[in-house]
Order: structure tokens, then sequence, then C-alpha cells
């Protein structure tokens, strides 16, 4: 059987048209910018198991699934510390003084340590 393909329009078509739901199938692919057309308009989209937007990607730090197994080689201290150095005269340079230092320095420190740097 054909697979059918909803684009952003055909979306906006079918909600113009009165149609309020979707049945998502096996044969029926959405375009990344069509599950989010119908997800703005609140159009039901029904199928027996969860639909996920197209290319959804894996959030760990949103949904608490476990990180892979094989960790990055963590860098020595003053490695650390002199990327954590650069990020923050990078963003410095980009935002001047619009950014609090010490929620820069707590972000960067979070960011490092949730990709295995630190």
């Amino acid at each position: 059987m054909p697979k059918e393909f909803y684009t952003e329009r055909d979306i906006e078509d079918m909600w113009k048209r009165g149609i309020t739901s979707l049945t998502v199938t096996d044969n029926v692919v959405l375009t990344e910018l069509a599950y989010e057309k119908a997800q703005r308009l609140g159009m039901q989209l029904v199928k027996d198991h969860p639909v996920e937007p197209p290319a959804a990607p894996v959030r760990p730090y949103l949904s608490g699934a476990q990180k892979p197994a094989a960790a990055p080689a963590v860098p020595a201290p003053a490695a650390e510390a002199d990327l954590a150095a650069r990020i923050r005269e990078a963003v410095n340079a980009r935002l001047g003084t619009q950014v609090d230092p010490a929620l820069l320095d707590v972000i960067i420190q979070r960011v490092l340590k949730s990709t295995g740097v630190k």
C-alpha cells in the first residue's frame, strides 16, 4: 500500500475544511512542518502509540533517558578551566554586559557537565 504524505499546507487545508483530527498509521507520513502545524492548530493526531514529530531528537536532559554507556574522555582540569574561560570570553565578546557573570558561570559548568567534559 502506498504511503500518504502530508505537508504543512495539507494540514492547513484540512483544518479549513473542518477536519480536526487525522488518523496516523504506518502508511501516513507527516513532514516536520505538518506535524508542527497540526500541533499549533490543535488538530488531534490519532495513533495506537505516541506520535513523535519527524526526526524528533532524543533529549536525555529532558526525558530522563540514560546517557550512552561510553562517555567521552574527560580532559585534564587545566583544559576544563581553559575551555570554560574561552566560552566565557566568547559569550562576553558577543553579548557584552547583558549576561550576569555568575549566571554565565553556572550555565557554562552545567553545559560542560552535561556534555561529559566535567
